[in-house]
């Protein structure tokens, strides 16, 4: 995929994701997103921030000091103070523009529109669609940085030992039992969203589904604990 088509798929998808925040409802405005900790209107809000240049950004670090995931959250949380109809004007607004946040590339903002929008409409009960041969760029490119670098902003989710074949797109990656299902679902995956597991069989998926089950009384001891601050 060259400069163009990356951007002209990324464009795509932030029409498509507009197009799906604009038929949503107060109460979905409020609904807790993938992220956790993070509400639908709280990712919305952070998509609009795929753009900034460095004096931006120093100028929210400064604001949010405490770490880049939580520059992060909380320059979202202020954005996403805006009423929602200028938030789905403010990610149109993006469509056309090839300015990326700085220090990254064209290929992360591919990432957070896909990532983020299905953070979106997952819990909704909405259908994002997403081209097959864009998620596989965007899963090739999170695996390389699984953990580190760029990669840290995402939860690392323990997923070694595992193989991870798409069944919509020829896209393969890792060794171990076999995990096998749609290339946006292993996506998720790889960015620390348990939900993907759900769309996923064979014996590598049935060992992750062990493995990330959340242990007895989690539910409970979560109710007393703060949001993590990873996205």
């Amino acid at each position: 995929m060259d400069d163009d088509e990356l951007w002209a798929v990324i464009d795509r998808q932030r029409r498509r994701t507009a197009e799906m925040l604009d038929g949503l409802s107060e109460e979905q405005w409020k609904h807790p997103s993938l992220c956790e900790g993070w509400t639908v209107r709280d990712v919305a809000a952070h998509l609009t921030l795929q753009q900034m240049g460095l004096g931006a950004a120093i100028l929210s670090v400064l604001r949010h000091p405490g770490g880049l995931n939580r520059t992060i959250r909380e320059a979202a949380r202020s954005r996403a103070l805006l009423p929602p109809e200028r938030l789905v004007a403010q990610l149109r607004a993006t469509v056309g523009s090839r300015r990326h946040n700085v220090g990254l590339t064209a290929l992360e903002t591919l990432v957070d529109i896909l990532v983020h929008g299905q953070d979106i409409a997952v819990p909704l009960g909405l259908d994002l669609e997403v081209a097959p041969e864009a998620a596989a760029v965007a899963a090739d490119r999170v695996w390389s940085h699984r953990g580190r670098a760029r990669g840290r902003v995402f939860a690392d989710l323990p997923l070694g030992g595992h193989r991870f074949t798409a069944t919509d797109v020829a896209w393969s990656v890792g060794e171990g039992p076999e995990a096998r299902g749609p290339i946006v679902a292993l996506l998720l995956l790889l960015t620390g969203r348990r939900a993907g597991l759900s769309r996923l069989s064979g014996d590598g998926a049935e060992s992750l589904r062990r493995r990330l089950a959340p242990p007895e009384g989690a539910h409970r001891a979560a109710a007393d604990t703060p949001p993590r601050r990873r996205r």
